[in-house]
């Protein structure tokens, strides 16, 4: 190929730095004369041929990457270093200076009194509310209790102040959704039951340091009471009425001894069963017997009223009989008398016909048609 000429160039390509140079001859030839200093270098000479389009000779040599030392080492003066070599503030850095105050001296000690100030102010003073107690410690040792209102401790992390609310009424509902809670009553029964306690603080030092979850705690307190107190009742007595009232309170006596006794500053206001089912696989049998044992409820109070009416009419009869026959024993013929026509009356005004058999008299004596010709002309009269 050193007969025919690249277009481009020479055969081996452009190098960097150097333009559209010619081939350089071989080791035998002569070499070329060295140019005078006045004179044109070759590279300035103008190509000769087709022009190379990737050829830039007036561009500047390649830049060498910057290493680290490049990056770190300190720049004198320039628009990012206005102080000139220093350090900071005064040149040297690339950091902006700091600006000062009207005399000359720097912000830095008052914005560092405002920010001790600050915090000394935040970590020191302490407002409480009416239903609020603080615990402080110091260095994580308690210290003392503060009340409500406006207390001072030594600043943060010297004294540390937790506060909690004492007064307001906690509650924890057993179980916490619509999970079953199966208990085990005296008649070897079970019964799913729901239930919730009210409690609040009652010594701060206490709830804060005896237990690393003092609400834990109580639910789990208040579960085992609860299976102590159904333990001791049959299940109807669980299921409601005056039984169940006794279960409470019995659950309430029970929690407080055991939080004592643990010294857990745990006060029980209150424990509320909220409901008392069957088992939920059960719970359709439950319901029939239910419904069976209020239908039998039912029957027995209607034979009960009933056989009280039975009595209280037999009482009646003895006493009108007790009457009747104190003035029988008076004059026997009259009130013998008196009893069969009064005895006659009630049976005949029940019947439409009546059949007399004796000597002189009709054999059919139609009382309705005398009754109501008895009754017409009294009519007529009274319209007159």
């Amino acid at each position: 190929m050193a007969g025919r000429r690249s277009p481009w160039g020479s055969g081996d390509g452009p190098s960097k730095g150097e333009g559209d140079r010619p081939e350089p001859e071989s080791a035998g030839d002569d070499a070329p004369d060295t140019p005078e200093p006045n004179e044109p270098k070759p590279d300035d000479a103008p190509p000769k041929g087709p022009r190379n389009p990737w050829h830039q000779p007036d561009a500047a040599p390649p830049r060498r990457s910057a290493n680290i030392e490049d990056i770190f080492r300190p720049k004198s003066g320039g628009p990012r270093n206005p102080g000139g070599p220093g350090g900071f503030g005064g040149g040297g850095g690339s950091f902006p200076r700091m600006p000062t105050r009207r005399d000359g001296k720097s912000w830095l000690p008052l914005i560092g009194v405002a920010v001790a100030g600050a915090w000394l102010f935040f970590t020191s003073a302490h407002q409480l509310g009416s239903t609020e107690e603080g615990i402080v410690t110091t260095f994580g040792k308690y210290s003392h209790t503060i009340g409500n209102g406006v207390s001072l401790t030594m600043p943060w992390p010297i004294q540390d102040v937790r506060v909690e609310d004492v007064t307001s009424i906690k509650r924890n509902t057993i179980p916490e959704g619509e999970a079953e809670n199966l208990m085990l009553t005296s008649d070897a029964s079970l019964v799913d039951i729901s239930y919730l306690v009210r409690w609040n603080i009652k010594n701060l030092k206490l709830y804060s340091f005896q237990f690393d979850n003092p609400e834990r705690t109580v639910t789990e307190v208040a579960e085992a009471a609860m299976r102590a107190s159904i333990a001791e009742v049959p299940l109807r007595e669980a299921f409601g009425g005056t039984g169940r009232a006794q279960v409470e309170q019995n659950v309430r006596t029970r929690m407080q001894a055991i939080l004592d006794a643990y010294r857990s500053g745990v006060q029980i206001q209150g424990v509320e069963i909220k409901n008392a089912n069957p088992p939920e696989k059960v719970q359709g049998a439950f319901q029939k017997v239910t419904a069976a044992q209020q239908d039998a409820q039912r029957d027995i109070s209607n034979a009960q009223a009933w056989a009280q009416q039975l009595t209280a009419r037999a009482q009646g009869d003895a006493a009108q009989f007790d009457k009747v026959y104190a003035q029988y024993k008076l004059a026997p013929e009259v009130t013998r008398q008196r009893m069969y026509y009064e005895t006659m009356e009630r049976v005949l005004a029940a019947n439409d016909k009546v059949i007399v058999e004796a000597g002189g008299v009709t054999s059919y004596l139609p009382l309705p048609e005398v009754r109501r010709k008895t009754a017409e002309p009294a009519a007529t009269t009274g319209a007159q």
